[in-house]
């Protein structure tokens, strides 16, 4: 299995720099669950990947990453938190067979999770699910297409993947109409 950098401080690093932020920020966890905490010059801590992403984003002034209606906003917190409470909290092979269904038949008629705009939920989500699309078998890749066109869209997306690895897919199968 790759190495994953855990939900949280790995992930705040690369959005960090995907953001073209300075690198220096404090990061801690907390608790059991090592929940991330960055440490702001101003005041309390912030605590949570999903507060801490949304406030870098806004550092960085790109604040349509968010989204830009109020319906698009509400469709980008939906995902974060479907990050958060499923992907994060998943720990069985069914639970990682929900959300990859999930996920397909959401993506079957978008570009994003947001509909047809790159945000803040696609790229925490594609960190989200790295270490398990690197698993994946090609014929389980073949069976959740939509996320696997999805997934190699976003990890092409200039400054997402990073460090971590390429995942490979067979191309021909992803941009065909066949369902």
């Amino acid at each position: 299995m790759a190495a994953r950098p855990g939900p949280g401080v790995g992930e705040l690093v690369l959005l960090e720099k995907l953001l073209g932020l300075p690198k220096g920020s404090k990061y801690g966890v907390q608790g059991e669950r090592k929940i991330p905490v960055l440490q702001t010059n101003s005041g309390p801590g912030l605590t949570g990947i999903m507060t801490i992403a949304a406030y870098l984003v806004k550092q960085a002034k790109k604040e349509q990453l968010l989204g830009s209606t109020a319906e698009e906003k509400a469709v980008v917190q939906q995902w974060l938190e479907y990050r958060v409470t499923q992907v994060d909290g998943s720990s069985s092979k069914e639970d990682t067979r929900i959300i990859l269904k999930d996920l397909n038949i959401h993506l079957e008629d978008k570009v994003y999770l947001a509909g047809n705009v790159f945000t803040l939920a696609d790229i925490l989500m594609y960190y989200g699910l790295h270490h398990i699309m690197v698993d994946l078998t090609v014929q389980e890749k073949e069976k959740y297409l939509n996320v696997s066109r999805w997934f190699n869209h976003i990890q092409h997306y200039p400054g997402v993947r990073q460090h971590l690895s390429n995942v490979v897919f067979i191309k021909n199968r992803l941009y065909t109409n066949a369902h």
